[in-house]
């Protein structure tokens, strides 16, 4: 990694980005970190009770202003960033149901909404936390990072604010953690989501783009992902699991 950079300190720039060990992955696709790692969210009230739920501001909803009005601050939190938790809890629910009855008639619009929801939640959470009363400034470790990323520390914010004016309708500005490389990123996410959710750690992905199927089984996807469940490799799952878990609790 950057050498004024830690591992826990990348995790938590954008609560956290997934790092696997080299040994997972041989021919060169591993991250550069040495370790398996993962992150989620990390931030506290997220979760309560094995639910998601509405965490309290880390500040009262006047310590913004000017800046952030307390009035705008208390609607965007108690109106819409609730009805993200209340959306995410029903779509989880609606899907045990579905689960339980071997019914999956509705399950892309019921993945559409969990996504919407999870990723809207996510991202709120740590909305919260990227404020704070009188500003802050880049601390040394995360300056030599954009330094190394972006030039300078100037050049970053800079980039920062312009994509995030610039992000085509509904979204997010978002500075991120790439483990790969190694560095820090700036993205845009239009609405919160396209489909995932925030911070989760991949454990087991499928490709269904037709270019990973498409010369053997043409246009039937649903042979393709009958016959992937077939070769699946569930122990790597298991232990990208437990990684994950543990990288949580360091």
């Amino acid at each position: 990694m950057h050498p004024s950079i830690s591992r826990r300190d990348a995790m938590k720039l954008l609560g956290g980005s997934a790092l696997l060990a080299a040994a997972e992955f041989p021919g060169g696709c591993a991250p550069a970190a040495e370790t398996a790692a993962a992150a989620g969210l990390a931030l506290p009230g997220a979760v309560k009770d094995g639910k998601y739920a509405l965490p309290d501001l880390p500040y009262a909803y006047d310590a913004l202003a000017p800046q952030y009005d307390a009035r705008t601050l208390k609607i965007h939190h108690t109106k819409h960033h609730a009805g993200y938790v209340r959306g995410l809890n029903a779509s989880l629910a609606r899907l045990a149901s579905a689960r339980k009855a071997g019914d999956y008639a509705s399950v892309k619009a019921l993945s559409r909404a969990l996504a919407f929801a999870g990723s809207g939640h996510v991202l709120h959470c740590l909305f919260w936390h990227s404020m704070t009363p009188k500003g802050a400034a880049p601390p040394a470790a995360l300056a030599d990072a954009m330094a190394a990323a972006f030039g300078s520390v100037d050049a970053g914010q800079a980039h920062f604010a312009a994509a995030t004016r610039a992000v085509e309708g509904s979204g997010w500005g978002v500075l991120a953690y790439e483990p790969l490389a190694d560095r820090l990123i700036v993205l845009q996410a239009e609405k919160h989501q396209n489909l995932t959710l925030w911070g989760a750690v991949p454990l087991l992905v499928a490709d269904v783009w037709e270019h990973a199927y498409y010369l053997q089984y043409a246009n039937d996807r649903g042979a393709w992902v009958d016959a992937f469940m077939q070769v699946a490799n569930w122990p790597l799952a298991a232990r990208r699991l437990a990684a994950a878990r543990k990288a949580l609790r360091a």
